[in-house]
């Protein structure tokens, strides 16, 4: 009596016996990996233990005649990874009967007491067909059915049914919609930091698909017969089986060493990937190459191949099943236009006119019509980019052809990427092609290094186009009126190239950008304003986010470092794409305000406007007073107030502000009880909140921990102390439920943080926030710089770490032990990592002891 439904006694030791053998082979199949490493051994060893399990569980279980065992989706298809579902087909030749439908719930419990993944169903051959025509899925797992066990009669009955039901056409529509659902999901791009080796553009998900579209049309089912049927070459299928057996050969790893289905290469297992693969780590400091990046930069370079010759290949389907009429019109005697896409004229354009690779490129600019390359012009694009030497770079007609790219009305982007994905522009440019896949752990880039190059050509060419005009008005403004403004596109190619060499990529990367100017015939003047922006494409962030902009000497100083006013718009446009192209979390409102208010100031300093702090401050006392007659407040309301306030209030607050507090204050000048006012912040992001208290030595410390506790990201504090004794801090905060249901949050504030501060509760002690995985995998060695200003008046204090909840909190709490009074702090985030400035004094930093130890004890408040 071998069925599992007589009694329990046979059935446990059928599921003992069957669940020894899985753990048995899986054992001996994973150790031969680690000894061999061929993945496609491990997939189809896998595979085979489940089917030899299978077929004696369903041989146990006693089903009818008219019964089936389905291999479908990944495990029909032959493969089987380590923790990936086994999906299964249970096919009936009719309807179950009730000892039938108990008989296959007993079965499949017992594969799931096996510990198999099991995604099952259970239909007949009518169902499938209809569930095959509702859903796509269900479509494309039939189409690698395989018959385990059972009846072969009924497997090839629905074989023939699915066969006949099959529309070519319209799966091809649907897997290619699908597709680019998917890869818009991971942002169109093959170089993400953390890619999905299954589902990334350019992962193996992107090389199946082109296979069930070639079998659903029943043009072949393997790269060989591709090859065969003309569709791909030789060559091209010996490298996609090259690119799949690596892929599948990392998703294998991936599943072992996470000890369960992970197809993200995730930074926490990037390096232990890399190791098991053989790679090391070289070099020490600035040289030195984690073994994860090796890793990453073969991987991007695979998944790059494969985005390209997926284009090739559905194009090709894509003729094939949808043949329509050829409507050719040449355009020269290279090139001719084919249904709305460039083509050659001939194989061997090419080979015979090398610099038609560059032309094909102009021509798609200067032709906004065309829809993109075909096919067999890809191709040749993609053999043919070998012909890319230094005798082509040095031939003057290709050095034009490029300046005609960046200089083109439209286009640019996408001409640059398309070079970019078939690796000519790496080849023209060849210190670009050094950074194409390179990765960049500083914790705030989410793009490799060419890809963030490309970004930022896109944010600056965006700046000219009308359609984009709304994004970033004044931008937009300055670039209408930029001469040459092609020569910004040339600065931002070259701003990052040097990245990786070790040393300052700044410093470097001026050597090429010389070198490419004076190669394609720039100007003296031309050259000078890209080397400049080269240089100095990170001044501008660092004096606008570090330093403080209410000091004359500091904007006179950024003044004589742009010298006029075309290198400060280059400057200022190029930075602000530069930080939009790293991370689309580390652009924010404020950082706009802080650029853009330098940009102003120093453009006033070079149009002769001295930057006089005393007419700075007439200026915005003037301003505030216009707006506090629109409050309708009585003339002298401001008097009894500004009085109390000094010059560095004024300097350091915007009139709209000192308006704005002014308002909420000139009446409560001497108020026992704190004033809390809130409100939405003038910049259009976030909230701002003035406070007003007596001052106390921990009243810093104190507001940071209840932003603290609130989940509040601080992005600025002005901490200003009047002349009677009063604090009157200023914060602008973040969250991101401000937007929902920002009126409830503001009174919140307002009344819990007065109620706080009235009643002087003991401090609680700073708490480690939890690092994120990033910033576990890649932490940061804290740094602590404490130096005085040129005048010795105040004291700088930078700080850079990790970012982390209560950081902030940890570091106002250091600061008041030793007494240290805070008068402004930048807080600057970076994706995961802060570098924050604090403007402070106190007595107690007079002692060069103090100062170490002050500096000894916040490394330990940011220690991860």
């Amino acid at each position: 009596m071998s069925s599992i439904a007589m009694n329990s006694d046979p059935r446990e030791q059928l599921r003992s016996s069957l669940k020894l053998r899985l753990k048995s082979d899986r054992q001996v199949v994973i150790a031969t990996f680690r000894e061999d490493g061929k993945p496609e051994k491990l997939l189809r060893s896998l595979r085979q233990s489940v089917d030899d399990v299978l077929t004696q569980a369903w041989q146990a279980a006693g089903l009818p005649a008219q019964t089936a065992l389905v291999a479908v989706g990944g495990y029909g298809r032959g493969e089987l990874f380590p923790y990936s579902d086994v999906d299964v087909l249970i096919l009936l030749g009719q309807s179950p009967d009730e000892d039938t439908r108990h008989r296959l719930e007993e079965l499949v419990q017992l594969l799931w007491d096996l510990g198999l993944e099991i995604g099952s169903s259970i239909r007949t051959v009518e169902e499938c067909l209809a569930e095959s025509e509702a859903d796509i899925t269900v479509q494309t797992s039939l189409l690698e059915a395989r018959l385990v066990t059972g009846n072969a009669e009924l497997f090839a009955q629905l074989e023939r049914a699915y066969d006949a039901a099959m529309d070519p056409q319209a799966f091809f529509h649907a897997k290619t919609a699908e597709m680019r659902q998917r890869h818009a999901k991971y942002e169109d791009t093959a170089f993400s930091l953390e890619p999905n080796c299954k589902e990334s553009p350019g992962g193996l998900r992107d090389l199946q698909v082109i296979l069930w579209m070639a079998k659903a049309a029943g043009l072949a089912s393997s790269w060989r017969t591709l090859a065969t049927r003309g569709l791909i070459t030789q060559t091209e299928a010996r490298q996609l089986m090259e690119k799949e057996r690596a892929f599948k050969d990392i998703r294998v790893r991936l599943h072992l060493h996470a000890g369960r289905r992970e197809d993200r290469l995730v930074f926490d297992v990037q390096t232990a990937i890399a190791e098991s693969l053989g790679l090391q780590t070289t070099g020490s400091g600035v040289h030195m190459r984690r073994a994860s990046e090796y890793l990453m930069q073969r991987y991007y370079w695979a998944a790059k191949a494969v985005v390209q010759l997926n284009t090739i290949m559905l194009q090709n389907i894509e003729a094939m099943l949808f043949p329509q009429g050829c409507d050719t019109h040449p355009i020269n005697e290279r090139f001719n236009e084919v249904n709305g896409f460039i083509d050659i004229a001939s194989d061997d354009v090419f080979a015979r006119t090398p610099s038609a690779i560059l032309e094909v490129f102009v021509l798609m600019t200067e032709r906004p019509a065309l829809k993109g390359i075909t096919a067999r012009a890809t191709r040749a694009l993609w053999h043919e980019r070998f012909e890319i030497d230094a005798a082509f770079r040095a031939d003057p007609v290709n050095r034009a052809y490029f300046l005609r790219i960046l200089q083109a009305p439209s286009g640019i982007i996408h001409a640059l990427r398309r070079m970019n994905e078939l690796s000519i522009l790496g080849r023209y440019l060849p210190n670009f092609r050094k950074i194409v896949g390179q990765m960049q752990h500083d914790l705030f880039h989410v793009y490799t290094v060419d890809q963030h190059i490309l970004m930022v050509v896109r944010n600056m060419r965006r700046f000219t186009m009308t359609e984009h005009a709304h994004e970033y008005p004044y931008c937009s403004q300055l670039m209408a009126n930029y001469p040459q403004h092609w020569l910004l596109y040339v600065a931002a190619l070259f701003h990052d190239i040097a990245k990786g060499r070790g040393g300052d990529h700044s410093k470097l990367g001026v050597a090429d950008a010389v070198q490419f100017c004076q190669e394609h015939g720039m100007s003296a003047d031309e050259t000078e304003l890209v080397a400049f922006l080269v240089e100095h494409h990170l001044l501008m962030s660092t004096v606008a986010q570090k330093q403080d902009l209410s000091d004359p000497d500091v904007i006179e100083a950024f003044a004589k470092a742009v010298r006029d006013e075309r290198h400060l718009t280059g400057l200022y446009l190029l930075t602000v794409c530069d930080i939009r192209g790293t991370s689309p979390k580390v652009w924010n409102a404020w950082k706009a305000k802080l650029l853009e208010d330098l940009y102003k100031m120093t453009l006033r300093v070079l149009g002769g406007e001295p930057h006089s702090a005393d007419r700075e401050l007439k200026n915005r006392q003037q301003e505030a007073l216009a707006t506090l007659r629109l409050y309708g407040l009585p003339p002298s309301a401001h008097e009894a107030l500004w009085k109390q306030l000094d010059m560095a209030y004024f300097l350091r607050h915007d009139a709209s502000d000192i308006a704005w507090q002014t308002r909420a204050l000139y009446d409560r000048l001497d108020s026992e009880k704190p004033v809390v006012k809130c409100r939405l912040a003038p910049i259009g992001e976030g909230l701002q909140i003035a406070v007003y208290v007596k001052d106390q030595p921990d009243l810093f410390a104190r507001i940071c921990g209840y932003f603290d506790r609130k989940n509040f990201s601080i992005l600025d504090a002005k901490i200003h102390t009047t002349k009677h004794g009063y604090a009157l801090d200023t914060f602008l905060v973040t969250e991101q439920s401000f937007a929902k249901s920002y009126r409830d949050i503001i009174n919140l504030i307002e009344h819990e943080l007065c109620d706080l501060l009235q009643k002087q509760a003991p401090m609680q002690p700073p708490v480690r926030g939890r690092l994120s995985r990033l910033s576990r995998t890649f932490p940061i060695q804290p740094t602590v710089d404490l130096r005085s200003d040129e005048r010795g008046q105040y004291y700088l204090l930078s700080v850079t770490a990790n970012d982390r909840t209560g950081l902030l909190y940890s570091i106002a709490n250091v600061l008041t032990k030793y007494r240290v009074n805070l008068h402004t702090a930048k807080v600057m985030t970076l994706g995961e990592r802060v570098e924050d400035v604090f403007i402070v004094d106190g007595q107690s930093l007079a002692s060069a002891r103090t100062q170490l130890q002050l500096e000894t004890d916040l490394l330990e408040a940011l220690k991860v």
